[in-house]
């Protein structure tokens, strides 16, 4: 006797219950979109259907066509019922599926069996059978779809190997499907040849269900194995050195009768067995790549894409390749691909379910907060959102052609590129509404967007940004002569009338793209004045884009408004002072001071012919053929409103507590929209001084706390500390073109902004280290704290440099860079771009260069490391140079070098006269048998470097000058396969590798810093 009935109720379905289900929910197909009168768009990507495989290659095309999507209704008889209750003890939870069974044969006259589930009640056992019905994005019931035909109880599924025989079932199968014919093709090559034009393994493999084909896959042999490894994260669910290469399979198809969708796993799971492979790998290429869909290495879109992880890309070195010269890394590792989205199965994961997480998350802006908050979400291994969706003006970036011209109008802040959008295929796991949040109803919990559609949420996540206004001019009148002290209590105001045609604010890229095109049509080839207007970095490079289009300097008049602060946008005087002779080179007028008084007469114009400003002395008038604003940022009208008449609290911005919560809880805000509530105390700190990808993770990962069902272990605050806002450390970058051709990039710790020359002050500043001028375009800065770590990096330069390489050095001490204060100080280093091209720099950009440091840095700080003396001891000034790095310190390096060699040719570990002994000339030396006694080489000049007996490795002895307490330890080291001296600067590889955990003068004294 069980010892709690459990009980099901179930109801037949009306056919009008039917049309009302049916009407509320789309049918299974990934992509879908539908205009309303109002302009709001919605794209649905969370579930894929082979059917709609073209919908998927953009959604610009399915903008045009929206016309023609379909919306199904039901017409007949009802054929299906309904479980309104479901109640089993857990114990037995597993045999859920046993109750359909029975229920089927009460009704013998219903094929389908659907279920609606709450979206906040977790996947249970029984509906993990079901397949879930996608909802349009603008559903309003409450409920999750799910449907089960009767077939599903079938028991006879059987996977095999395809043969001749099974064309015709198999063409049956795909004939609905967009691309039916490459499958088919697919399948003629392995029945035919086993192999592809190039020679490449493929397998295909058949599903069926009474000797009725129900499923196909087809398969190849993964041969980019080593250029996946070195890309993607694949160390998070694999270890490579426990597979063999033939055991990576390419995933090319994957088709399966909806009705069999819960024995997904199991089709997945007999393909790895039957062919002999333990991973495979399905890609997913960008949406800009025209005709990727017909191409052969861009395969049909797969059913079982919710059940593969997607796989974190990693950060990639630019290898500065002819410095490297034989020891660059392979071409395998290296080359330049077209970058695609990664997922993947092993037969590990296909005995791991997913949890599912139906909860609506709705994320207003695709700003840099929320692509990395939806980002964290997507990338969790172990869930699965069904119901993430974006609300954006352009839908979700990177969908534009590489290397477009006009992105050069706005600077950038490197939180993501267009390799980074393709390689995260945000429009694989996001729903898009393409269109303006224009109201909230929190008591009805969804979003207005175009003032029509309603997007229901559970959870409403805010990272709109703040972005430039179109300023209203003062209306001053220049005949009588007016001064800014006269109007400067009216500005700046918003400008609230139809915007004049040729009047530019530039938010983002489709914004540039548009100001280009106009440019191009209406004034490049013509006659008038430009006028550029504001005082942030933008005002630069957009004067820049505009002589790159071949725009004469003379016809450009850049004019900056009065400045609410002494810190000026590039906050550098030798920049600012090489931009400005750039200026004058070119012929650009430059005014200050200036607030805009009038357009035109005075009038609200349809297009702008002049302007007119007021200075500190008299006014001027300019005739304008177009006009660019960067003179006043802020949360733009319809938000505030949206936002205010929501009744949510904001005060100059959208207040929000430590957790980013606003005064509702179940709404959420992050980025330059928010400011921290007044209790807090912390005015000047927002948002906007911390990196906005930092920023969007605690984001998701203070969501995650909410949703996760997961167990996590309890993590109790200290007191007081919800009185404290989090502080980020993430650095915040810009950079852009600058006059003159210059490429510049500044990378600087999470600060008030305060002026350069006032920081230079400081008695604990600590020091500049700065190589080449601005107006030569070398110029480079580097700042050193007090803490001897690197606080902040300038760069501004004609040639293009490696900005994620420079990226990796913030934060980093300046002894990790290869003493980089010492040999500055003695006149070393004459130029920082060549001197982080060098050889020994490459271990630092790995990505997991940050592990190995957290690994040096516990096993120092867990004990005393055997064999170094106490800190307060310094070692003698002979055993300092004599005794090899301890062991625990050496062994982490070793290891590193060793596993990632692909990445690090340059590195090989030491085996020659004077490396550590190994375990076998140890266990000879315990017995009385060790070789011949080899003398230490004598010290050479810092020039020339030491190579080894073996003839491949070199180090080099510890430069002039340098503390002797200082150990030179005896490990990896650079390769020298091409003969010849080395560069003077380069040092002893693991030195850099060393130094990472040791910042403690103590920990220098026990001389486990090696040095150059």
């Amino acid at each position: 006797m069980f010892p709690c009935f459990k009980s099901v109720l179930i109801w037949g379905l009306s056919t009008d219950c039917v049309n009302h289900i049916l009407k509320i929910s789309s049918k299974c197909h990934r992509s879908q979109a539908f205009k309303k009168k109002d302009g709001a768009v919605t794209v649905s990507h969370t579930e894929l259907s082979l059917d709609d495989v073209k919908d998927f290659k953009a959604p610009a095309t399915l903008l045009e066509t929206e016309e023609g999507t379909f919306h199904p209704e039901y017409r007949g008889a009802s054929n299906a019922f309904c479980i309104r209750l479901f109640c089993i003890d857990e114990k037995h939870e597993t045999r859920s599926l046993d109750f359909l069974h029975y229920v089927f044969k009460l009704f013998p006259d219903k094929d389908f069996c659907v279920i609606l589930v709450p979206h906040h009640v977790p996947e249970f056992q029984l509906i993990q059978s079901f397949v879930r019905v996608v909802p349009f994005c603008t559903s309003r019931l409450g409920h999750e779809l799910y449907v089960f035909h009767r077939a599903g109880l079938l028991k006879s599924f059987n996977v095999r190997r395809a043969t001749t025989n099974d064309l015709l079932g198999v063409k049956m199968l795909v004939k609905t499907l967009r691309l039916n014919e490459s499958i088919l093709n697919d399948l003629k090559i392995f029945i035919l040849a086993r192999r592809d034009p190039d020679g490449i393994p493929v397998q295909a493999f058949i599903a069926e269900v009474l000797d009725q084909i129900v499923g196909i896959s087809v398969i190849r042999d993964e041969m980019d194995i080593e250029y996946i490894q070195s890309h993607y994260n694949m160390e998070d669910f694999i270890n490579f050195n426990h597979h063999q290469q033939e055991e990576h399979g390419h995933l090319c198809h994957f088709v399966l009768n909806p009705i069999f969708h819960h024995y997904t796993k199991h089709f997945l799971k007999e393909i790895l067995r039957l062919a002999h492979k333990s991973s495979l790998y399905y890609p997913i290429y960008p949406q800009y790549v025209e005709g990727k869909f017909q191409n052969p290495c861009a395969h049909s879109l797969t059913s079982a894409l919710h059940y593969m992880v997607p796989v974190r890309p990693r950060r990639q070195i630019v290898y500065p390749l002819e410095e490297l010269g034989i020891n660059a890394p392979s071409e395998q590792v290296s080359k330049d691909q077209l970058s695609y989205s990664l997922n993947h199965i092993n037969r590990k994961l296909v005995l791991e379910s997913k949890v599912s997480i139906n909860t609506r998350i709705v994320v207003v802006g695709a700003s840099d907060v929320g692509i990395s908050f939806l980002e964290t979400l997507v990338f969790c291994p172990h869930l699965k959102f069904n119901n993430l969706i974006l609300i954006s003006i352009h839908g979700l970036p990177g969908k534009d052609l590489l290397g477009s011209k006009h992105r050069r109008f706005l600077i950038t802040s490197h939180c993501f590129n267009d390799e980074d959008y393709a390689q995260m295929s945000l429009c694989s796991w996001v729903n898009v509404v393409v269109g303006k949040m224009t109201g909230i109803n929190r008591a009805a919990k969804y979003v207005v967007v175009s003032e029509e559609e309603k997007v229901p949420y559970d959870y409403l996540v805010l990272c709109m940004g703040q972005k430039y206004q179109v300023l209203s001019p003062t209306g001053a009148d220049i005949s009588k002569l007016p001064t800014n002290r006269e109007v400067i209590s009216k500005w700046p105001q918003i400008y609230t009338g139809k915007v004049p045609s040729n009047h530019f604010t530039l938010n983002n890229d489709q914004d540039c793209l548009k100001a280009m095109h106009w440019l191009k049509e209406n004034v490049v080839d013509m006659e008038g004045n430009i006028i550029v207007y504001g005082n942030t970095v933008d005002i630069y490079t957009t004067v820049e884009t505009l002589l790159s289009l071949g725009i004469n300097g003379s016809r450009i008049h850049l004019i900056q408004p009065p400045l609410c602060s002494n810190v000026t946008c590039l906050n550098n005087n030798e920049i600012e002072s090489a931009v400005q002779e750039a200026l004058s080179k070119a012929g650009v007028s430059v005014y200050y001071d200036s607030i805009l008084a009038q357009w035109n007469e005075g009038d609200d114009p349809d297009l702008i012919t002049c302007a007119a400003f007021t200075t500190n002395t008299k006014p001027f008038k300019l005739q304008c053929s177009a006009f660019f604003s960067f003179a006043y940022r802020t949360v733009d009208y319809e938000t505030f409103k949206a936002i205010n008449d929501a009744c949510l609290v904001f005060d100059g911005r959208l207040v929000i507590d430590s957790k980013f919560c606003t005064n509702d809880v179940n709404i959420r805000a992050a980025g330059p929209l928010t400011k921290y509530s007044r209790r807090y105390y912390v005015d000047e700190w927002t948002h906007s001084n911390f990196n906005s990808r930092e920023v969007g993770f605690e984001l998701a990962v203070s969501l995650l706390d909410l949703v996760d069902p997961t167990p996590k272990p309890f993590r109790k605050q200290p007191e007081g500390t919800d009185r404290l806002i989090p502080m980020y450390r993430g650095c915040k970058i810009k950079g852009g073109v600058l006059p003159g051709g210059c490429n510049y990039l500044h990378i600087s710790k999470p600060e008030i902004p305060i002026c350069l020359d006032v920081e230079l002050a400081l008695y604990d500043h600590g020091t500049e280290i700065i190589t080449g001028e601005a107006r030569n375009g070398n110029y480079f800065r580097m700042h050193i704290n007090k803490y001897s770590m690197v606080d902040s990096i300038t760069c501004f330069s004609k040639e293009s440099f490696p900005v994620s390489n420079y990226i990796c050095l913030y934060g980093q001490h300046e002894r990790l860079l290869n003493d980089l204060y010492y040999r500055w100080n003695e006149g070393k280093i004459t130029d920082l771009y060549s001197y982080f091209r060098e050889p020994w720099s490459m271990a630092i950009y790995h990505d997991r260069f940050i592990d190995l440091k957290k690994e040096l840095r516990q096993t120092l700080m867990s004990e005393q490391v055997p064999g170094l003396p106490p800190a307060a001891e310094p070692p003698p000034e002979d055993r300092a140079e004599q005794s090899p790095c301890p062991p625990p310190l050496r062994e982490p390096v070793l290891r590193f070098l060793r596993r990632h060699r692909a990445r690090l040719p340059a590195y090989a570990p030491a085996s020659g006269p004077g490396a550590p002994p190994t375990a076998a000339v140890k266990a000879r030396e315990r017995k009385g048998q060790a070789g011949p006694h080899v003398p230490p080489a004598p010290r050479p000049s810092l020039g020339s470097p030491r190579v080894w007996a073996s003839g491949t490795r070199h180090t080099f002895p510890r430069a002039v000058g340098t503390p002797r307490h200082r150990s030179r330890a005896s490990l990896p080291v650079l390769r020298q396969d091409g003969g010849g001296d080395a560069h003077p600067h380069h040092c002893c590889a693991p030195a850099a590798a060393l130094r990472a955990g040791v910042t403690a003068p103590s920990v220098s004294r026990a001389g486990v810093a090696a040095t150059g």
